[in-house]
């Protein structure tokens, strides 16, 4: 991979992020349940990143969503959406998306919104499992607002909740 800056997803122009995610994803990718799942929502501005080449061109991006998870028991559990993980189709396989996660990661601990320390996301056991430490172990009872495989539906950190709820956006609340 030749040398790349992750820079602050905030720092680049947004229809180059969407252009990205149709390229990497395809025209439905709005039809997805992850989509269901963080509407309305704004990304989470501490863990979303780009990755850009040497001038300047977008490479990847990751964002991350303020999702929450209304357990059936009562309460609420703020979290966040880790995804999409999106790079260009010519550049995948070159560890972008790796170093991108892991950007992520080593930003979660200080960051300042709430559900930093309980990160979910929708994805291959086998990879994230692997190199990030997402598991399946407390997400069996969880519901979303769409068709998923719950094998790929993953968590991470100290306050995922262990509850059977569902999981929805989380909407900014009027002050």
């Amino acid at each position: 991979m030749d040398v790349i800056a992750l820079v602050p997803l905030a720092a680049v122009d947004p229809q180059a992020v969407e252009a990205l995610l149709d390229r990497a994803f395809g025209q439905g990718r709005r039809a997805r349940t992850a989509y269901r799942i963080r509407s309305g929502t704004d990304p989470v501005a501490e863990l979303s990143f780009a990755a850009l080449d040497a001038d300047g061109a977008l490479l990847g991006t990751i964002q991350c969503w303020p999702v929450e998870l209304a357990c059936d028991g009562g309460g609420v559990a703020p979290m966040v959406m880790v995804g999409p993980v999106a790079v260009e189709p010519d550049h995948q396989q070159e560890g972008i998306g790796r170093a991108l996660m892991e950007r992520m990661l080593e930003a979660a601990p200080g960051c300042p919104a709430k559900g930093c320390d309980a990160l979910m996301l929708v994805g291959d056991p086998e990879y994230y499992g692997r190199f990030f430490g997402f598991t399946a172990d407390r997400t069996a009872g969880w519901r979303l607002p769409g068709p998923f495989e719950p094998r790929r539906l993953l968590a991470r950190g100290d306050k995922v909740p262990d509850c059977a709820g569902a999981l929805g956006p989380r909407l900014r609340q009027a002050a």
